[in-house]
């Protein structure tokens, strides 16, 4: 079940389940005031007791609803904290061989940990809003334009009820999330305290926060050496998904979630072990999806091995990183997509 904020013409924004390419209304079917707030925070604080009952609600409900291309949909949660993680075995090894080829291409400390970077809540935007390119330091005193600007297809987790006790419990759903990178500026800045200004500039997430409970699960990837206890898996939170990226209308990737190393209630755990509080809204993304293949890969980066074999498009032409005008969508099934369109 898909949760979103909608609007329609001189009407305040509220709360809506998409049902085919119609938007139901909730606050009108179900009375319920709660989803007339602006974002689905509100209903998320509730907790799972309330998000299941909602849920079973939704599923008899026929009404108020309006068609998709009558209401203007808007980003479904007010963000209170943005993570990004580093979980993908493939893409991290991909970029390790990539800047340090006579290395070994994990550091020591990846596979003891799910690697992360705190990243800007206020930057977090709505799939179809445009992506402007940013401008920073690219070397020792040039300043410009990105001329490395990528993408990263990744997957967002929404926590609900920081209170909760199982995972289930803290995260209301998931959402695609479209991690926007400049290489260049990223490269030069990210020694020795991580990304900054390379990434803080747009993320884009989906209109649509798909229900924890309706993504498939599978048993995560097995983990050598084994995580220390406060990292063991909670359960098979694995989840069963594949990316479907494509520029300008064109398919140039297809990542798979199911191979990510590092599992979302790892990513959790993680992240609030050292005593960092939880709070409704937080977004913890799960870093670049890839997997072993070619067409696989999530990032231009990697499609593109940092610009030395440009990925060729159909109409003749091709690709190292993005140029104005380009249109990114990232889909996966059940979950909707992300896009934005470089301007």
């Amino acid at each position: 079940m898909n949760f979103g904020v909608f609007s329609r013409p001189g009407e305040p924004r509220r709360v809506g389940v998409r049902r085919g390419e119609r938007v139901l209304d909730l606050a009108a079917g179900l009375g319920d005031e709660v989803f007339a707030a602006p974002s689905l925070n509100p209903f998320m604080a509730l907790g799972r007791t309330r998000w299941l009952e909602t849920r079973a609600a939704v599923e008899e409900l026929d009404g108020p609803a309006y068609p998709l291309d009558e209401v203007t949909l808007h980003l479904p949660i007010e963000v209170a904290d943005y993570v990004d993680f580093y979980c993908s075995l493939e893409h991290a090894s991909n970029l390790g061989r990539m800047f340090r080829p006579d290395e070994e291409p994990l550091k020591p400390n990846w596979r003891h940990l799910p690697v992360g970077y705190h990243g800007r809540a206020g930057t977090v935007v709505v799939s179809g809003t445009p992506v402007k390119r940013p401008h920073g330091q690219l070397r020792a005193g040039v300043f410009g334009p990105s001329a490395k600007l990528d993408i990263e297809a990744e997957l967002g987790f929404v926590v609900g009820d920081p209170n909760g006790s199982a995972f289930e419990e803290k995260v209301f759903g998931v959402a695609l999330v479209n991690d926007w990178s400049a290489r260049d500026i990223q490269a030069w800045e990210y020694v020795p305290l991580g990304p900054f200004l390379g990434k803080s500039f747009a993320t884009s997430m989906a209109a649509w926060v798909t229900f924890l409970d309706d993504v498939p699960r599978v048993r995560g990837r097995e983990q050598d050496p084994a995580p220390l206890p406060y990292l063991e898996r909670e359960g098979d939170w694995g989840l069963d998904l594949t990316f479907e990226v494509r520029l300008n209308g064109e398919v140039v990737s297809r990542p798979p979630y199911s191979g990510m190393y590092w599992t979302p209630d790892q990513m959790l755990a993680h992240m609030t072990v050292n005593g960092a509080t939880l709070r409704t809204g937080d977004l913890f993304a799960s870093g670049t999806v890839s997997g072993p293949e070619r067409g696989q890969r999530g990032s231009f980066i990697e499609l593109s091995w940092n610009g030395a074999e440009p990925v060729k498009l159909g109409d003749g032409s091709t690709r190292t990183f993005l140029e104005d005008g380009d249109v990114v969508t990232i889909s996966a099934p059940g979950l909707g997509e992300v896009s934005g369109k470089v301007g």
